[in-house]
This record gives structure tokens, sequence and C-alpha cells, in this order.
């Protein structure tokens, strides 16, 4: 399986900092996208600390027996004991907090998704854009219920209200699922930030247009910026190729 990708992160136009941060392996084996919350220095802190465990994880055991599976529950169990470590380090950055979406691609499992709170995956295939994960949210669970439709729930006051994040003493529970992929698709991982700003075909349009990546990396970017800007904005486009 051959892939191509690209990522961008931008601080918007509200924000002064960038609580976003986002990693890719330059070897094509995994793409990390965290989004994080606690104040101007522990949103950023919480999200570096996370994509940075991940990172080390996946790199140290990446040839040890361990399924891949395993791997990304392990992975995101250090990245939560590294943020919690550092909070009881520095208490004043206690409430930190952060999400988390990781796309693996192994030679010996298919590929996987991990996440933790709303950093999102999304499928575009063929032209149709398909959210792959589950908001980890009040007003998710909300909308599943049937108790508020999905545009109320853009401006409902609970829609940033996480339900689970790393840095907190109770995750028990990390969401992987394996990944419907053929030649062709791409994958796109993101913070709220832009989904924030754009709903889906205001997003499925940046893919349409502009089939290289990098371009569309900026377009979604910069259509999320048009419509506000104002939170952090992450993307990372990943797309699968024919073997040459």
């Amino acid at each position: 399986m051959k892939l191509n990708f690209a990522g961008l992160t931008d601080p918007g136009l509200i924000r002064s900092n960038n609580q976003d941060a986002y990693y890719i392996d330059p070897e094509g084996r995994f793409f990390i996208v965290a989004d994080g919350m606690g104040g101007h220095a522990g949103g950023e802190q919480a999200s570096h600390i996370a994509a940075q465990e991940i990172r080390a994880y996946l790199e140290a055991n990446w040839h040890s027996s361990k399924s891949t599976k395993e791997l990304l529950e392990k992975a995101f169990l250090a990245a939560n004991q590294g943020i919690l470590q550092d909070q009881q380090n520095h208490p004043e950055r206690a409430d930190m907090g952060t999400t988390a979406v990781v796309v693996v691609f192994s030679d010996s499992d298919p590929p996987l998704c991990a996440h933790v709170g709303d950093s999102r995956l999304y499928r575009y295939r063929e032209s149709q854009l398909e959210q792959i994960t589950e908001d980890h949210t009040w007003i998710a669970r909300a909308i599943k219920l049937g108790h508020i439709s999905a545009d109320e729930a853009r401006l409902h006051p609970y829609r940033h209200v996480l339900s689970r994040c790393l840095g907190r003493e109770d995750l028990y529970q990390v969401d992987i699922q394996t990944l419907d992929i053929k030649v062709g698709d791409r994958l796109l991982l993101c913070s709220d930030g832009l989904t924030e700003e754009l709903v889906a075909p205001q997003i499925k349009t940046c893919l349409d247009n502009f089939p290289i990546l990098d371009k569309a990396a900026f377009s979604l970017v910069e259509a999320a910026k048009e419509e506000g800007g104002h939170d952090n904005i992450t993307v990372v486009l990943v797309v699968v190729e024919a073997d040459s």
C-alpha cells in the first residue's frame, strides 16, 4: 500500500497560540492529530505531550510482537499517563487535557484508527465524504439519542463538553476500529477547529476541488478561517495510491 500525505496547522484568527499538535511519520506508518484544552499553556502542553508520547511508544515498539491494536491502546495510555504526570509536576496545569486521533498503517494488520475526544477522521471516497469516528461529547450522545438535531447542536452551549479525553484518571477506554481502505481513498484527520466552522458539504467541496494534498490542506484551513477561524485548525490528509 503506497501512501502520500500532507499536514497543516494554523492558530486561526482569534487565538494567539496554537493548542493543536500533529505528527506525520516520515515512513507513513502513523498519523496523529491532538487538540489540547486547559488554558493558554495547559492545552498546548497537553496536545504536545500526547503527540510525543504516542509517537515515542509506536516507534519504540513498532517491531515488537504486539498487535497493532495493542500498540495503539498502550500508546494512548502512555500519553494519558504522561499528561497526568505533568499535571502533578505543574499544578497550575491540573485541568489540562487533549483529544487525539491516530491512524496506523502496519504490514502485519489492517489499517486502524484510535481516538479519544472530538478530533475526527473522515474518509473521502469517489467524491463521497464519510465521518468515521464518533465524537466523545455530550452533544454527540444527545444527537444519537434523538434529543437534539444536528443543526441545533452547532450552536448549543454544551457542544464543546467532552465525555472522554486524555489527561484524566478515569480514562479506561480508547475507541479503536479497523479501517476499510482502498486505492484512491483520502483520509482526513482534523481538530474541531475545522469542523466547528465547516459542515461536511463544505469539507467535501475543498476535497473535490483540490486533488493535490498540500493544496487541499491549505484550502480546508483557509475555508475555516473565512468562516470565522475561532479556534486552532489542524488537518492531516493521507491518500492511498496504487503500488507502482
